[in-house]
């Protein structure tokens, strides 16, 4: 198959249409492809088939496509195509993951669908796929994050994500946040402030004011940014705080 423009631009539209109007929660099932799994026990598959519901790969291998219309499933045609994982483990690529379960980034069922499509000549395999990617992006058929085309047919597809600008966002007025106040471990060991202008302080075994900087909350996430110069994140889960291996609770 020669690799044109034309043939980029006119790569599947329907689909795509179909894709972002989903508010139905459809299936969406990338057909007839090359797969390179980079999972260990599935391996890599030829004429084979994707199937994600949202942000879950709910299967991969042939014959998925016998079911697509009693799913009402969205279809896209990827003959010619290799699929390959969007987020590369080095580490596995490497040979240095001991056990099937300790994978990430794999087109495995269960995983988030981040996935590549691009023309076979260009993907001899994983590192030539993402290269293209990089390189060539107008030659990329479809990137897809968490189920969502960020590029398709070589463009950026619509109300695609995008990036936040580079460098240190300005410290939101959290005034009327329930997450402000001071958080404290079971044992009182740390105590840690979060105050409504953007800036945290930490008492560390009795000891004030051990670590002092400014921090910002991205949904459950909340990343530091500490005066000495160094980043840390910590995690909300429900009414607690997790953060460097301790669980805080609101004093």
């Amino acid at each position: 198959m020669s690799i044109t423009d034309t043939d980029t631009v006119s790569w599947n539209p329907k689909a795509l249409d179909e894709i972002l109007s989903n508010e139905e929660g459809r299936p969406v099932l990338f057909t007839n492809a090359r797969i390179l799994t980079m999972d260990p026990l599935i391996g890599a598959m030829v004429g084979a088939d994707i199937l994600s519901v949202g942000s879950l790969i709910v299967g991969v291998g042939p014959g998925i496509v016998t079911a697509a219309e009693d799913d009402n499933a969205i279809v896209v045609d990827c003959t010619g195509m290799t699929i390959v994982p969007a987020v590369v483990d080095t580490v596995a690529l490497a040979g240095g993951r001991g056990r099937h379960s300790e994978h990430v980034a794999t087109l495995t069922p269960g995983n988030t669908p981040d996935f590549l499509v691009v023309p076979d000549e260009l993907a001899d395999d994983v590192p030539g796929a993402v290269a293209t990617l990089l390189s060539r992006p107008e030659q990329v058929r479809a990137l897809v994050a968490a189920g969502r085309p960020v590029l398709w047919a070589g463009t950026d597809a619509a109300d695609r994500a995008t990036a936040p600008e580079t460098g240190i966002p300005t410290a939101p007025d959290l005034t009327g946040s329930p997450r402000i106040g001071v958080w404290i471990t079971k044992n009182d060991f740390l105590h840690q402030e979060l105050t409504a202008d953007g800036r945290y302080d930490e008492t560390r075994g009795g000891r004030p004011h051990a670590y002092q900087g400014r921090y910002w909350i991205d949904g459950d996430r909340i990343d530091y940014l500490d005066d000495l110069g160094f980043w840390a994140y910590g995690e909300f889960q429900g009414d607690e705080l997790h953060h460097a291996g301790y669980v805080m609770k609101l004093g």
